[in-house]
């Protein structure tokens, strides 16, 4: 879907696709750790952004479909919560990750295979990526949006795996096998 299909659903469905929960992966994963500087690529209406920034952390939160980044505003506004929340094409180059800035790099339900590497350089040494993207089933061949089974670790070759899940989706809304992955940078 482009981005004016995106904006489209977030203005006509925003209970559905404007969720408030955060991932459970994500509150398993930053629960234990202290606060620090969190990057949400592709956010959405930034319920993992929302979450973080209640526990302390200092969140920067990106997405290409501009309704998503207004009703993140405004959720924020509303709980009195400061985060960084910014319009960008991520596919087209419209965000740039800052190297050894980000203590936790979060990509929720989004692909994007060229990213990974500068969110690799983007976290500080023993910092974290949390990655859950769609995989495809058995005999599908690999898309622009579904990576093959497996495939997510590779990305992460050399770092240090803390979690990582492949199966059923634990978010209720996804309908494919999803590969989670929490990995850590070395220091």
């Amino acid at each position: 879907m482009d981005l004016k299909g995106w904006n489209e659903r977030y203005l006509a469905q925003e209970g559905e696709h404007a969720g408030t929960d955060p991932v459970a992966l994500l509150v398993e994963t930053a629960e234990r750790l202290p606060p620090g500087r969190a990057l949400d690529l592709a956010c959405g209406a930034g319920r993992n952004a929302l979450w973080l920034a209640e526990r302390g952390w200092r969140v920067a939160a990106v997405d290409g479909a501009e309704a998503a980044i207004g009703i993140l505003r405004r959720r924020a506004s509303e709980r009195g919560l400061r985060i960084d929340a910014r319009v960008a094409d991520l596919e087209n180059g419209g965000y740039a990750i800052e190297p050894e800035s980000w203590d936790l790099i979060v990509f929720s339900y989004y692909l994007q295979r060229d990213l990974f590497e500068p969110a690799r350089r983007g976290v500080k040494p023993g910092g974290l990526i949390l990655a859950i993207v769609h995989i495809t089933g058995p005999g599908e061949e690999p898309t622009f949006k579904r990576l093959r089974p497996g495939e997510l670790k590779g990305y992460f070759a050399g770092w240090e795996v803390l979690h990582e899940y492949e199966g059923q989706p634990k978010d209720p809304g996804h309908k494919y096998g999803v590969s989670e992955l929490v990995a850590r940078r070395p220091a």
